[in-house]
């Protein structure tokens, strides 16, 4: 081989290798399990619905979300009864929340990336303005490039809002590593080019979020040895 395409190769491998982070934020960064699951259960009450734990939500959680709570009532939603019912999810999330933490090992995974000269985003599918104050709270806005939430109705697939987020970055797909706890961070990451990650602590099944055929990890430490 000549000298010429073993520089070729060596650069290459080198354009490949992760140099940025898209970190998700609800169910990755933020550990809101509890939150969402009692949200939901108090939404669905006056269904008659019985309560639901965290690993029963696991059993029926989709994205769009609107099919899990088909799934939860066995019929198709009526017509208007989505933006009712998303309402007041909202409602009661935003309110149990409040006694919700970050994922045990969230900063010191933020900060090692940044020692390794990494850098780093966040997107999220949850309102945007409400987002930004609540990464402020914690104090984590420093760690990010770029931080972006929804800006739009609630509900729909991540992966159009991925290749945007990316695209405004300048950053090449290729060299970015999705990190995320839904098959949905792992659709928006093959559409847009990049890699992903799925973390366990969210609101998926394990065995489902494997059926991607990407890396599965229990930590987010054990997420960044994949980058």
């Amino acid at each position: 081989m000549s000298f010429a395409l073993v520089r070729l190769y060596i650069d290459m491998k080198h354009d490949n290798v992760t140099k940025h982070i898209v970190w998700d934020w609800n169910g990755t960064l933020f550990h809101d399990i509890d939150a969402v699951v009692g949200a939901t259960n108090e939404l669905f009450r006056p269904y008659g619905l019985p309560p639901i734990t965290p690993d029963g939500f696991r059993q029926v959680y989709t994205r769009p979300i609107w099919i899990a709570y088909e799934r939860m009532l066995g019929r198709p939603l009526n017509e208007g009864e989505w933006q009712v019912l998303d309402e007041g999810f909202h409602e009661h999330y935003h309110r149990l929340m409040l006694d919700c933490g970050l994922t045990t090992d969230c900063r010191d995974s933020l900060r090692e990336w940044e020692r390794g000269g990494g850098s780093q985003s966040l997107l999220s599918m949850w309102a945007h303005e409400r987002l930004v104050p609540k990464v402020t709270e914690f104090g984590l806005h420093g760690h990010f490039e770029r931080i972006d939430g929804l800006r739009s109705a609630a509900g729909g697939h991540k992966a159009e809002h991925m290749v945007a987020h990316i695209q405004a970055l300048g950053v090449d797909p290729a060299q970015v590593l999705v990190i995320g706890d839904s098959l949905d961070d792992a659709h928006a990451a093959q559409h847009a080019g990049a890699r992903a990650v799925l973390y366990t602590g969210g609101m998926t099944l394990r065995t489902e979020l494997e059926s991607f055929g990407v890396p599965v990890v229990d930590s987010l430490a054990e997420a960044l040895g994949h980058a």
